[in-house]
Parts: C-alpha cells; structure tokens; sequence
C-alpha cells in the first residue's frame, strides 16, 4: 500500500474523515493521500462509500469531522453522477445549462464540444429521449465545458453497450489529455484496467487498499481485495 505523498506531483489528502448519514458512519477514513496526477479508480462492493468519497471530494457533502486538502490548493471539480436528470428541451440546451454558473462559455465553445462529444447530430434533439450511453455523453460534455482541475465520474459506463462504452472511455481519457486530473467508480475491472493508473479500494467505508494498478490486481495485499478481486472475477 502507498501512504506517502513524496511520488505525487497533485495529491488529496484526507484526514479524521467521518462522514454519517441518520447515525450511521458512511465514511471512515482516519488518514490517506489520494493522487491527483493520474486517472484513478475508486472501487469496492455496493454500498462501500464510493460515490460518499466521490461527493466529499466534489465538495457536494461536507465531512462530519475531518479535513480534506489538495496540494495545488483550491481547486475546480466536476462531478457526473450515474443518474443525471435531463430537462424537457434540445440536447444543445442541455449542455449549455453550464452557464449558469460560467456565463463566459461562448456558444462556440459548446458547438465544439458537442462535436467532440459525437452529438452534433442530435444537438437539436430532446435529450430526455436520448439513449443512456448519448445522455451520458451529454454530462461529459457539461463537464469538459466546466474546464475542471478534477473530475469526478460515478460508475461513467454502466448499463451501456460495448461501442458506446469504448466511445465514453475515450472522452475520459481526453480529459486526462486536456490537463483535467479524473477520479472514477466503476465495478467493471477490465475497465478499470484499461483506463486507470492508481487504484482506491473501500469496504465497508474505510480504504483498505491502495496502489498502482498492475500490483493491486496481481497481489493484493488485504483479504478483503483478495475476497473481492475473487468475487468479482467469478461475476463475469
């Protein structure tokens, strides 16, 4: 497991971090710095606290206890959630809903990132009758267009077909290209070995392991990677 910060050019740092919902202890994580130089995955069983980490980071929730520090200082996130409500109008409108909090972005600037996008096609199309895979190609654009530090992506691919998925993973790594640092969940692990560097593993809301990504898959070093690495693998 990797604890120190000395190899990260951009790194979070989490300490004493509680976060509770009605009572109960969501989030546990008393120390871990977390880089933010590379695409990293965030994965563990259902319920573990990944999209709780995922919005503590975006700042959307904020810890009961516990800071949470960015070595670059502050910085901006975009954070796309796995369910993210369309409203009743063209996909164009859609993705220009970002300025709202950013009037500066030109509407050439959101031309371009529909085209980047793949969805010049559809741009004069209601999005709530978008596909998943094409609505969620729209949050990705919302988000590039945010032109964040860090974003952050909620199990980005799910319950998408193998082009479109090949297609979303493609617009993840420009972000990486583009200068955006990424954090994602994801329970496909031939995904997260495809895209990710650095690996972040939660049970049971505490990060039990942590690492590159070769060593985490060939030797895990805690039971419970072990237990869910051998689970996962018989899943598919």
């Amino acid at each position: 497991m990797v604890n120190s910060s000395v190899e990260f050019k951009r790194f979070i740092e989490l300490k004493e971090v509680i976060v509770k919902s009605d009572g109960r202890i969501i989030l546990n994580i008393p120390h871990a710095v977390i880089p933010a130089d590379r695409i990293c995955a965030c994965i563990g069983p259902n319920g573990a606290g990944k999209t709780t980490l995922l919005k503590l980071l975006d700042g959307l929730i904020k810890p009961d206890s516990g800071s949470i520090a960015y070595s670059t200082g502050p910085i901006k996130s975009a954070l796309v959630l796995h369910h993210t409500p369309m409203i009743k109008a063209s996909a164009r409108v859609n993705i220009a809903m970002v300025r709202d909090a950013d009037a500066s972005i030109s509407s050439t600037e959101i031309d371009a990132v529909i085209e980047q996008i793949g969805l010049r096609h559809l741009a004069n199309s209601p999005a709530h009758k978008l596909s998943a895979g094409e609505r969620q190609k729209l949050c990705l654009g919302r988000a590039i267009l945010q032109n964040p530090n860090l974003v952050l992506l909620d199990e980005p691919t799910a319950n998408l077909d193998p082009n479109t998925t090949e297609q979303v993973e493609e617009i993840i790594r420009q972000f990486k290209v583009q200068g955006s640092d990424v954090i994602f969940t994801s329970h496909q692990l031939a995904q997260v070995q495809r895209l990710a560097e650095y690996i972040v593993f939660i049970d049971h809301g505490e990060i039990k392991e942590k690492g590159p990504v070769g060593p985490f898959f060939s030797d895990p070093q805690t039971q419970a990677a072990q237990r869910y690495l051998h689970q996962e693998l018989l899943a598919d």
